[in-house]
C-alpha cells in the first residue's frame, strides 16, 4: 500500500513526547495515506460491503483538514477530527471513526503534549468507544481486529520499558497482523455479516483503514526523529 509524504510541523520535544504539532502532522499524514489508498479500500469493501469505504474515508479526512483547528489543546484537535468524520463519512463508518477520535479527545482533554502513558490511554479510550458504539469485540471481522491488538501491543511494550516510538512500532505491527488475520474470519457485524460464509477469504476494509491510521501515527513519530 502506498503511503503519502508527511507534513512535518515543529520539532520533537524533550524526551519522547508527542506535541500538538505532531498530532496535527499525524492527521495530515493520515489524510494523505487514506487518499492514496482510496482505491484499495474501496476494492476491499466491494467484496464484502457497499464499495464505498475508500471514498468515504477520503472524503471524511478532506473535511477534517478543512476543519482542523489551530489549537495547542490536543483534545480540541481530535474533537474537531471526530466532528468532521461524523458529519461527512457515510454509513456506519462515520459514527464509528468519529467515536474513535471523540473518545481519544476526551482522554487527552487539555493536554498539549503526550507521553507514552497518554498515548496508551488514547488507544484504550478509542478501542472502548468503538466497541461500545459498534457492539463488537475481537474476532468479528471489524476495525477492532486492528485496534485491539494495537492497544495491547503498545501496553505490553510500554510495560517492558520501551520508549514511545518503539511502543508505536509494536502497535503498528500488531495492527497489521490483526488486519491480515481478518481474511479467514466470517463477519458477524455490519454489512459484511449478511454474506455469512462468503465473507471468509476477504480482508476487512475497516481493519485496513484502522491499521493505516495507527501506522501513520508510528511513522509520524519516526520521521519526527524520536
Amino acid at each position: 500500500m502506498d503511503r503519502a509524504g508527511l507534513l512535518l510541523v515543529g520539532e520533537w520535544s524533550e524526551g519522547t513526547m508527542l506535541t500538538s504539532d505532531h498530532i496535527t502532522a499525524w492527521i495530515n499524514r493520515t489524510a494523505g495515506v487514506l487518499r492514496d489508498n482510496r482505491t484499495c479500500l474501496t476494492a476491499l469493501d466491494s467484496a464484502i460491503g457497499d464499495a464505498d469505504h475508500g471514498n468515504n474515508m477520503d472524503r471524511g479526512f478532506k473535511a477534517v483538514l478543512e476543519k482542523l483547528p489551530d489549537d495547542r489543546d490536543i483534545g480540541v484537535i481530535l474533537k474537531a477530527v471526530a466532528m468532521a468524520l461524523i458529519s461527512r463519512v457515510g454509513g456506519a463508518a462515520g459514527p464509528l471513526y468519529g467515536t474513535m477520535f471523540l473518545q481519544a479527545a476526551k482522554a487527552l482533554d487539555g493536554k498539549t503534549e503526550l507521553s507514552a502513558g497518554d498515548v496508551e490511554a488514547m488507544l484504550k479510550a478509542s478501542v472502548d468507544g468503538v466497541a461500545i458504539r459498534g457492539g463488537a469485540r475481537a474476532g468479528e471481522k471489524t476495525m477492532l481486529d486492528s485496534l485491539i491488538p494495537a492497544h495491547e501491543a503498545f501496553r505490553e511494550a510500554r510495560a517492558g520499558g520501551a520508549d514511545l516510538t518503539a511502543c508505536l512500532a509494536a502497535a503498528a505491527a500488531a495492527a497489521e497482523e490483526g488486519m491480515k488475520a481478518t481474511i479467514p474470519l466470517i463477519a458477524t457485524k455490519g454489512r459484511a455479516s449478511y454474506l455469512g460464509e462468503r465473507s471468509r477469504g476477504h480482508q476487512d476494509p475497516g481493519a485496513t483503514s484502522s491499521y493505516l491510521i495507527i501506522e501513520a501515527l508510528h511513522e509520524t513519530a519516526v520521521e519526527a526523529g524520536a
